[in-house]
């Protein structure tokens, strides 16, 4: 097929070479097609004729005023879905290779008579104006901490203007988590844009008739940075778009640097979080000079932080040891049972404080109508009563690791009577002793095909504790005499060196 550029060429050369022959195989075509464009002196584009006929009948003539009336109803009816009713009401006469014929006829019948799509309008971002945030789940990268999925979101900050982003790993969409990723970026950043957008996220946004209402805890903390408040609109992503078109490249970038790293396992969370800060860092490398103008123009930080806790106070410590936070169900230490304590609920901890001192701090649990019971609270007085551990109530949380577990079920087939003393004994023996140690040690009994007995377990965990003790090294004074002789020694060597030179 002949180009314009090829025509273009051949009209410029026809000027210079001798014959026509030698301008038509210069720019690759025949004497004959170029004699054509000479005389008619046009261009292929403008001699072309539309295509504006068929070359075999269209099957949808007689069915495509039904399609029609069906779209007008239903604007957002697909193609696939008419095609599939009019192979019902019509079988045998359609075959599935039509389809993209009628899918044609349904994008023009879109383009030129369908209703009108949404417009979206670019904005113009001006330096220290806008920053935007939300929460994106990071769960799918694969990412392992000790060789299990570590489940988690990232909070995700963005200034629109130079594109600065930060992003820190949390749990959920909570207050918490929103007021310290807010804040930590804000801090990082060393300045306060003017103005703070999120999608309506029920930590920021009210559910109430009042569409412009946020909730006290998020005004209080836009007011204590002098931010105003902005959200989006129900159902409406595009008006957050800066920082969702960021979710999707922050995350490619994650998955790309962690095949770089060759693994996806992390010894522990902190060394992850220093892995996602070091990225960051040198994404945001890129875009120091816009962000200087940022800068320039932001406000400065008040002069501390906000708590980005919430403080639950006046909890009643129940008769099993247990407290309610947030829907949530925490074991405390059973001194306090019949006491009042406060709660102080973090993004990934809860602290326990009794008289102004902190008494405990536990993992926060994800959702709501869950637990977290921990052994170390309660296992005195199961060991005193335990016949209450065959029943309780949340007795599979006493099963610190699957050993554990598989060590409960082998001394129910030894002794079904007194199983649960027993198992008891064994847990109160990590309590005291550390459960790594003891784990070590079922994991080596069930190995071996060994029966599991409390007393051998208590014999073995000692035995180990005490081969583990390092022994003490005793490092002599050194007399820095004996380098003033070294010294000298040299010295004579390096003499007797020239003398032989």
């Amino acid at each position: 097929m002949v180009t314009d550029q090829q025509v273009r060429r051949l009209f410029k050369l026809n000027q210079t070479e001798r014959t026509q022959e030698i301008s038509a195989a210069k720019v690759g075509m025949s004497p004959k097609t170029a004699r054509k464009y000479l005389r008619a002196q046009k261009l292929p584009s403008e001699v072309s004729k539309a295509h504006t006929w068929r070359t075999r009948p269209d099957p949808f003539d007689d069915l495509w005023d039904w399609c029609r009336q069906q779209l007008e109803v239903n604007p957002r009816l697909q193609s696939k879905t008419l095609f599939e009713a009019l192979q019902r009401s019509h079988p045998g006469r359609l075959q599935d290779g039509q389809l993209r014929t009628l899918q044609r006829r349904v994008k023009r019948w879109r383009a030129t008579e369908g209703p009108g799509k949404e417009v979206f309008f670019d904005q113009v971002h001006r330096p220290g104006e806008l920053c935007q945030s939300d929460f994106t789940h990071m769960t799918s990268l694969g990412v392992r901490i000790n060789g299990q999925i570590f489940e988690h979101l990232a909070y995700h900050f963005v200034l629109t203007y130079s594109n600065w982003e930060w992003a820190m790993v949390c749990f959920s969409e909570s207050f918490e988590s929103l007021s310290e990723g807010l804040q930590g970026a804000l801090w990082r950043l060393g300045g306060v844009p003017k103005a703070h957008r999120t999608d309506r996220m029920s930590a920021a946004v009210c559910r109430l008739p009042d569409a412009e209402a946020f909730t006290r805890r998020y005004q209080g903390l836009l007011d204590h940075h002098g931010l105003e408040g902005q959200k989006t609109q129900p159902r409406h992503a595009n008006e957050n778009g800066d920082v969702e078109q960021r979710h999707h490249r922050f995350k490619v970038a994650v998955d790309q640097a962690l095949m770089l790293r060759g693994s996806r396992d992390f010894e522990n969370r902190q060394a992850y979080e220093q892995f996602l800060a070091a990225l960051l860092d040198q994404i945001n490398a890129g875009r120091r000079q816009r962000l200087q103008q940022e800068q320039a123009v932001m406000r400065e930080l008040p002069p501390g932080r906000l708590a980005s806790c919430k403080h639950l106070r006046g909890l009643r410590v129940s008769r099993g040891s247990l407290i309610y936070v947030d829907r949530n169900v925490y074991s405390v230490p059973s001194r306090l049972i019949g006491e009042k304590v406060d709660a102080r609920l973090h993004a990934d901890h809860v602290e326990v404080w009794y008289g102004q001192r902190k008494v405990d701090s536990l993992s926060r649990l994800r959702g709501r109508g869950k637990s977290r019971i921990h052994y170390h609270h309660l296992i005195d007085w199961l060991v005193r009563k335990p016949g209450a551990f065959e029943n309780y109530r949340y007795r599979e949380q006493l099963f610190p690791t699957s050993r554990f577990r598989m060590a409960y079920d082998a001394l129910r087939k030894q002794s079904p009577s007194r199983s649960s003393k027993r198992y008891l004994q064994i847990l109160q023996l990590a309590s005291q002793n550390g459960e790594r140690s003891v784990d070590q040690v079922l994991g080596q009994l069930i190995v071996q095909g060994t029966d599991i007995d409390e007393q051998l377990v208590a014999r073995l965990v000692c035995q180990s504790q005490t081969w583990s003790v390092t022994a003490d090294v005793t490092v002599d004074t050194v007399d820095l005499a004996s380098f003033d002789v070294l010294y000298d020694e040299l010295s004579a060597f390096e003499v007797l060196q020239e003398v032989m030179v």
